[in-house]
């Protein structure tokens, strides 16, 4: 197991080259349900924080009042992935969801977009709109020059005081 300020710059830097990755949450019965999203990545040296701009709809929060948790999987062609296994909040108040509105407002492209492309979302504080906040509890990043064995290295990180 890999230190996290060895894993999580790794992670951000193939995770935003990738830009969209596959998502997936529980629902109330157990089953699976994926999306595809577009998550923004903060490491500040210490912490890692993603967070993703979507739609509250009554699906993804039954599916995240059922479990807290997401997995999200990025991929490339060149077969480089990365997990990401979090906890996620809803950001829902109207300065939470300004501050998410604007980080994606303001990422340089290919992370960064003007909201208002997504219809319906006509402003950070309409009803359609909300953030969340993940924090991960488990990395891996698996470079894919492995599979054609040109070198690399496989990553992982695990938050110790998770069960």
């Amino acid at each position: 197991m890999n230190d996290l300020a060895q894993v999580a710059p790794a992670f951000v830097q193939m995770a935003h080259s990738i830009v969209w990755c596959s998502t997936a949450t529980v629902d109330p019965n157990g089953r699976p349900r994926s999306r595809m999203l577009h998550p923004i990545w903060e490491w500040n040296g210490e912490t890692l924080v993603g967070w993703v701009a979507t739609s509250p709809t009554a699906l993804k929060r039954a599916h995240l009042h059922a479990s807290s948790y997401m997995s999200l999987n990025y991929w490339s062609p060149s077969h480089d992935t990365c997990v990401a296994e979090c906890r996620a909040t809803w950001i829902l108040d109207d300065d939470g969801r300004r501050t998410v509105w604007d980080r994606f407002l303001n990422a340089p492209p290919p992370l960064g977009y003007n909201p208002t492309i997504v219809a319906p979302w006509t402003s950070p504080t309409c009803d359609a709109f909300a953030g969340i906040q993940l924090k991960p509890w488990r990395l891996r990043v698996f470079p894919g020059t492995l599979l054609k064995q040109q070198g690399g290295q496989v990553l992982a990180w695990r938050d110790p005081d998770e069960k």
